[in-house]
């Protein structure tokens, strides 16, 4: 679940054209941890997970979509 939540909060975070740094900013988390996320080093809690996704504008449950992770082009 870690690795494919990394994986979709890259993706979606490129899709939106934001550095880490500018997510981080977003989601008032430190760039660090939005680093860690994408290298599957931390853990999230619910609550970071709801930041994440409301910095990304999208619902949390994409976030754990195996099909965003699969199809580059889901999102078009």
């Amino acid at each position: 679940m870690l690795a494919l939540f990394a994986a979709n909060m890259r993706q979606l975070r490129k899709y939106r054209q934001l550095s880490q740094e500018d997510l981080a900013d977003l989601c008032d988390l430190d760039r660090t941890y939005i680093s860690g996320i994408e290298r599957k080093r931390r853990n999230l809690g619910i609550r970071n997970i709801q930041r994440i996704a409301d910095a990304l504008d999208v619902d949390p449950r994409l976030l754990l979509d195996p099909l965003l992770h699969q199809d580059p082009h889901y999102l078009s």
